[in-house]
């Protein structure tokens, strides 16, 4: 089975024989865990049936769609009995727009499923006994919180021009004129500007024909700043009379600080393309991050809630304890959004970064707020890193979901930098990944800090800490 159960009541399994089962039957099941990928979990005699929008202790009716020899999926016919945990969804789409998984269950119990996933994955993948998992960091606010927000765009049938996001497990456009868990800022511009982009009569993109020009609207806000950046992704550069009517976006709205269009002519559901203009005013928005200002283009990466970033990276400073005599290497830099943080905090940073364009703004943000001793390079951390040839004490790791290479590894497994801080947004890789370098003895897991970065989906970013040393035998590997 490719699908990651939960921990819960799954062990209260019935060992009853299981019943036949035909695709299209409607049966009722008690949902009592959820997966990794956010879906209900229940139990038809021995076969395992996964069920999207429900929640631990659901009593449903589903639809099963597919069934296999021990496991089926299903979509949710009918609600008999309610979970605790189930609350009514804050927007009036959440049970069609794949933009959210989890508007249907309460905050709480959320914070705690991804407290549970966190130390499941540690203990089941990682083979960690007690790991040392905090309570989990939240933000003032599970809504309107992210910082930005990229639409693709479609034209009705009847002519009008529609943004929103896919509904669950299909390209159908959920039309949207706001979105409670964006930056409630952004909700005028978002339903006044598909109306300009009607006026003005641009084509929109086909993705079956690959035809028009107009793909997506996106969205930039600095949640301290208030700039607002708007960028249109084309398939080409010639939207007629693009400057006029960006020009008067400018004059309407006071936060907004520019207009981009990036191209994108390719047949791929990536959404930007490799080149940005800019149209109107300025092609990036200011941003306050850990007291340091830092210039945001349209494409740039940088964490979409603002707050709870803001949040670990004061539980980083706190679990490090910097004394201002270290050298720190942050592999995975971006745009130097932690690096220029923490160089403030010790003798010399070094930030490594694939995208060129990234360490570009990196140099120039430390430029900004004249951050003189780090430096930025560029290359995959698989070549860089082993070529440093400088005893490091702090190493900060944050890859992609697929996690760190197996050199990456190795590497610091043969330079032995003092403190290893490992950032996830996938608990299975950084459990996988713990365990290959607690496995030597080299080094202890010491703190484990979860975050909820992403309320209302299934999610969860984590701070795992590591230092040289011994095991002790309570650590547990």
């Amino acid at each position: 089975m490719a699908r990651t159960q939960l921990p819960g009541n799954a062990q209260n399994r019935s060992t009853q024989a299981t019943p036949d089962c035909q695709q299209g039957q409607i049966v009722e099941v008690s949902i009592t865990d959820l997966n990794d990928t956010g879906e209900g979990v229940g139990r038809l005699g021995s076969r395992v049936i996964f069920v999207p929008d429900t929640v631990t202790g659901d009593r449903v009716l589903v639809r099963l769609i597919q069934v296999k020899s021990n496991y089926a999926t299903a979509k949710l016919h009918q609600i008999i009995e309610p979970s605790p945990h189930r609350i009514r969804p804050r927007c009036i789409v959440a049970d069609k727009c794949g933009g959210c998984q989890w508007q249907h269950i309460s905050d709480e119990y959320q914070q705690l499923i991804k407290h549970n996933l966190v130390v499941q994955a540690l203990e089941h993948i990682g083979g960690f006994t007690s790991p040392p998992v905090a309570p989990i960091l939240t933000a003032d606010s599970s809504l309107a919180y992210r910082n930005k927000a990229t639409y693709p765009l479609k034209r009705s049938a009847i002519g009008q021009v529609q943004a929103g996001y896919y509904q669950k497990g299909s390209h159908h456009l959920i039309n949207l004129n706001q979105c409670p868990v964006q930056d409630s800022r952004l909700n005028p511009l978002l339903a006044e500007i598909k109306q300009d982009i009607e006026k003005m009569g641009w084509s929109i993109y086909d993705e079956n024909r690959h035809q028009g020009r107009l793909r997506h609207l996106s969205l930039r806000i600095g949640r301290h700043t208030g700039d607002i950046l708007l960028t249109l992704v084309a398939t080409d550069w010639k939207l007629q009379d693009l400057e006029i009517q960006a020009r008067k976006w400018l004059t309407r709205y006071p936060n907004l600080v520019g207009i981009c269009i990036n191209c994108n002519p390719n047949r791929t559901n990536a959404i930007f393309g490799e080149e940005t203009r800019c149209v109107v005013g300025q092609p990036y928005l200011r941003e306050e991050f850990a007291g340091l200002e830092f210039q945001l283009r349209p494409e740039t990466f940088f964490q979409v809630n603002t707050e709870a970033a803001q949040a670990l990276l004061d539980v980083i400073v706190e679990q490090l304890d910097l004394k201002g005599d270290e050298v720190l290497v942050d592999a995975y830099c971006g745009i130097g959004t932690f690096t220029l943080p923490l160089a403030q905090r010790v003798r010399s940073a070094i930030g490594l970064e694939v995208q060129a364009s990234s360490v570009e703004q990196a140099q120039m943000n430390a430029q900004l707020n004249a951050i003189a001793n780090v430096t930025f390079q560029t290359g995959t951390v698989e070549t860089l890193l082993p070529q440093l040839g400088i005893a490091t004490d702090v190493v900060l790791l944050d890859p992609p979901r697929k996690g760190c290479d197996k050199s990456i590894i190795n590497t610091l497994l043969q330079t032995l930098p003092k403190h290893i801080v490992y950032i996830s947004c996938k608990p299975a890789t950084l459990a996988r990944d713990l365990k290959l370098l607690c496995a030597t003895g080299d080094y202890q897991l010491t703190y484990v800090q979860p975050a909820d970065f992403f309320p209302q989906t299934p999610h969860v970013e984590c701070a795992a800490f590591l230092v040289r040393g011994h095991l002790s035998q309570e650590s547990g590997i």
